[in-house]
């Protein structure tokens, strides 16, 4: 059975769908397997503008690691898959297109540090969230602890990961955790519209600027501005700024086509 689908749409918006609903989308080795392609490919396909990832079914974005695959595992092999997982959810992170995470529903431990990893988060007001590690003898290994952190904050990381609590998608919202919060029903057209957006603006300018703040946002200022003024340069002989430029004067919608 196909863990993976993927949806190429024609604004160049993709959308990723984890489709394993009967064990609420947990990464299982085959899953892992099958998104590191779909990431591989994306990656290199400069058609594709900006990226959508929800879970299959109304309840669960994704639980997380495979339990009862994991159960089955010696040390070795839980090792080997912890780190498939972290490189899995490190591949998300850089993408060098935007990624949208459309939290359909309760995203726990490995699934939260993949949402964690995109770029933006829309959820569902029925979303739950949670880093439930603690609770199970272990930490978070998939940048639960670093990602978390910088997104909400050390001392509000800490609070979450220490207590392994569920918080709602309204208190997900409240400490920054997540962008937006919708009704269930439109979650999926409301993230496709943000990537929509996204994809309309000038590609390369829209990477640029993802790395320009990724790169920048662990550094000193100083060093954060070199970053943003490189990134900057990279979008100054382009013919999308030229064409920005000319639709500007003549009061249309700019064509970007990436050049």
């Amino acid at each position: 059975m196909q863990t993976v689908y993927v949806s190429k749409k024609d604004n160049g918006v993709v959308l990723i769908q984890l489709n394993r609903p009967e064990v609420a989308n947990a990464l299982s080795l085959q899953l892992l397997s099958e998104l590191s392609e779909v990431l591989q490919t994306c990656e290199a396909d400069p058609a594709i503008r900006a990226i959508v990832i929800t879970g299959s079914g109304e309840r669960v974005f994704s639980a997380g690691a495979d339990l009862k695959e994991r159960s089955r595992m010696n040390l070795t092999q839980v090792r080997q898959t912890m780190t498939r997982i972290g490189r899995c959810i490190e591949a998300v992170a850089s993408l060098p297109q935007p990624v949208i995470a459309a939290v359909n529903g309760a995203a726990f431990g490995g699934g939260l540090e993949l949402a964690l990893a995109c770029d933006i988060r829309i959820a569902a007001s029925t979303a739950r969230f949670a880093l439930p590690e603690t609770a199970l003898g272990i930490i978070p290994g998939g940048g639960g602890t670093q990602r978390l952190a910088r997104l909400v904050g050390i001392g509000r990381a800490k609070e979450l990961i220490y207590t392994a609590r569920q918080i709602s998608a309204a208190e997900a919202l409240e400490i920054g955790l997540v962008e937006q919060v919708t009704e269930a029903d439109d979650i999926l057209d409301q993230a496709l519209s943000v990537a929509a957006r996204i994809a309309s603006n000038a590609p390369i300018a829209i990477k640029q600027a993802k790395f320009a703040i990724d790169r920048g946002i662990n550094v000193d200022v100083t060093t954060g501005l070199a970053i943003e003024h490189s990134a900057y340069e990279k979008t100054v002989p382009t013919l999308d700024r030229l064409e920005g430029l000319q639709a500007f004067r003549e009061k249309r919608a700019p064509i970007f086509q990436g050049e």
